[in-house]
């Protein structure tokens, strides 16, 4: 029972949607109607400017790593300890408060991921920042990073729990950016750096 509730509450907290409001917050802005229409950090950071855009990684980071945490510290079998963190991913994509709407998730998978393998996390924020580095787009660095997961999870032996959350990430990565790069290949998407059209 104990770790049913922790699923649910994982949801709970994954579906936050802190992009939102802390834009409509302190800027009475609706982060949805500038640049991309993502509640997420690169958006945030678009529209709303760096700190702001800082500030929600890191709320989203810990919504993913908390509930891995929590699961950790009551030695929950791994099985639960993933089922936490993909309820908190799925809250972020999908949120009760949104109307089941909502942002990529890929910082709260970072943050499920850090809490889970920190060496997987390493590689896959290495390949974040070099890809958006060298192309400016953060849907590149995003995809790359996900579909980076299972792969360290093989080569470090991870258990069978853990490669299982690599393999629902990557899906996951890819799948919510499917927009994002029919864009790129199109030639429209955003890069990090491009202001919204209409800038509050």
């Amino acid at each position: 029972m104990t770790a049913v509730l922790l699923v649910l509450a994982a949801y709970v907290l994954g579906s936050v949607p802190t992009g939102l409001w802390l834009v409509r917050w302190i800027r009475g802005v609706d982060v949805r109607e500038h640049g991309s229409g993502n509640i997420g950090t690169a958006n945030v950071y678009r529209v709303a400017g760096p700190w702001l855009g800082s500030a929600v990684l890191v709320a989203d980071v810990a919504k993913g790593a908390v509930p891995v945490l929590v699961c950790r510290a009551l030695d929950l079998a791994p099985a639960w300890t993933v089922a936490a963190g993909v309820a908190s991913i799925s809250g972020h994509n999908w949120s009760v408060f949104l109307g089941f709407r909502g942002g990529k998730g890929i910082a709260t998978s970072f943050g499920v991921l850090a809490a889970l393998s920190p060496k997987a996390a390493a590689v896959a924020a290495a390949l974040w920042v070099t890809a958006v580095a060298v192309t400016r787009y953060a849907s590149v660095g995003s995809v790359l990073a996900m579909l980076s997961v299972p792969v360290s999870m093989l080569l470090w032996k991870e258990p069978a729990a853990h490669l299982a959350f690599g393999v629902a990430a990557a899906v996951l990565g890819v799948v919510r950016h499917r927009s994002n790069l029919r864009r790129l290949v199109e030639g429209t998407e955003l890069r990090i750096t491009d202001r919204p059209t209409a800038p509050p």
